[in-house]
């Protein structure tokens, strides 16, 4: 009786999130999207809580490592089960203290060269205006041809640059006071989620052993032994995917940064904290990312000193070359085990859905799909006593078909 309730309750959950995804499906392609609506505001009041869980995400090794340094008798173990509670308030005290003072040292640091830098670039704004104004003018002056077409090309522009001014901007200007009404109020409410995600994310440290025990019921009550050891296994692997990229994504643009603000300021690039700020912000992005960051530092440069322009594109290309063969391996290792191509469709699959958050999330997102696919693969591959090494499907299958492996290799 107890196997045939389980069996209509997996049933039942089976359907029950069919049904839902046919319903989200519906609503986004042929309706209104009130699903997706309620779906994005149901996000939005869950920010903190996220917030929480991305910061217990990213602390929790550093409050591990915390409670290893504390004596034992600190850290007894209470029934062979969870750690004291009084060495894990310690180890969580330590790194709210560790996280506000490094944050603290960062932007003592960077904010004031980096309001200055800002500064000098507003006060410096028209210099650099008629350094570019003189160099078009002469290149205009020398190339009549140029001089036509440009002239052309500018007439065009200055009229739709009027239309859109008359029709668009200016019956728009309450919408656009609204905008940046919007912008203040999401970055205040930004600060709130961050204040509220992080006074979650001490509950979490604090009772992280708890919500994985229970966790771990939830799905032993809910599927077999030998189904809940093979998801849990499958979680397990997320969370190495997860934790080694993200972690070792942002130590890694860390370190880029301070290397290039150190470069920069022994040299004197101009705008020194602003460019090594948006090289290392950007680099968190694979692949594009390091481009994305050094086209804009490299034009604010320009405009200062074409040389020092040069020799900061130079700094920049050996600064990716000891990233990716260097810094990069032994930080992230292969934690998404994603060849290039795929890193590619990642990042543009993702920027395309979701932006610059899409970017950074979507290799690790499209790694687990990516194992979760070749183990299933391998699964059904064992099932048809068929080998699982891709070498073995090297050859042409319309002529010959690969043979299953021998007696002893399948033992």
């Amino acid at each position: 009786m107890r196997r045939r309730d389980n069996v209509y309750v997996k049933w039942g959950l089976t359907a029950f999130l069919t049904v839902c995804a046919i319903l989200l499906l519906y609503d986004t392609f042929f309706s209104t999207g009130t699903l997706v609506l309620f779906l994005h505001r149901l996000l939005r009041i869950l920010a903190p809580v996220l917030y929480g869980f991305f910061i217990a995400y990213l602390l929790s090794p550093v409050v591990n490592y915390f409670e290893r340094l504390l004596p034992e008798r600190v850290c007894r173990v209470r029934k062979g089960k969870f750690r004291s509670p009084v060495a894990r308030a310690i180890s969580i005290l330590l790194t709210m203290i560790l996280v506000f003072f490094l944050s603290y040292l960062l932007l003592s640091i960077l904010l004031p060269q980096l309001y200055k830098s800002i500064l000098v670039l507003i006060n410096n704004a028209e210099t650099y205006y008629n350094t570019v104004y003189n160099w078009v003018n002469d290149l205009l002056e020398s190339n009549p041809d140029v001089e036509k077409w440009a002239t052309a090309q500018l007439d065009a522009s200055y009229q739709n640059l009027l239309t859109w001014l008359t029709q668009k901007v200016v019956p728009q200007a309450q919408q656009l006071l609204g905008a940046v009404t919007g912008g203040i109020m999401s970055v205040l409410t930004f600060a709130k989620n961050l204040v509220v995600g992080l006074i979650v994310s001490i509950y979490l440290l604090a009772t992280k052993e708890g919500c994985a025990a229970s966790s771990r019921k939830m799905v032993y009550a809910l599927f077999s032994p030998k189904q809940a050891g093979w998801l849990l296994r499958g979680l397990r692997r997320v969370d190495g995917i997860f934790s080694g990229f993200v972690r070792g994504k942002l130590l890694d643009s860390l370190i880029i940064g301070i290397i290039c603000f150190v470069f920069s300021s022994w040299f004197q690039f101009p705008y020194a904290p602003l460019v090594s700020v948006v090289v290392g912000v950007t680099n968190v992005i694979p692949f594009f990312g390091p481009f994305l960051g050094a086209i804009p530092s490299a034009f604010l440069i320009l405009l200062v000193s074409p040389i020092k322009c040069f020799y900061f594109i130079l700094f920049v290309l050996v600064l990716q070359q000891v990233d990716g063969n260097l810094i990069g391996p032994r930080i992230l290792g292969d934690s998404t085990g994603l060849s290039s191509f795929w890193v590619i469709v990642a990042i543009l699959v993702g920027g395309g859905f979701f932006g610059i958050p899409g970017m950074f999330f979507g290799v690790p997102i499209f790694a687990c799909l990516y194992t979760a696919v070749g183990a299933y693969t391998d699964y059904c591959l064992r099932k048809k006593d068929l080998p699982v090494d891709t070498a073995f499907y090297t050859t042409d299958l319309r002529n010959e078909p690969p043979s299953a492996p021998p007696e002893d290799e399948k033992k």
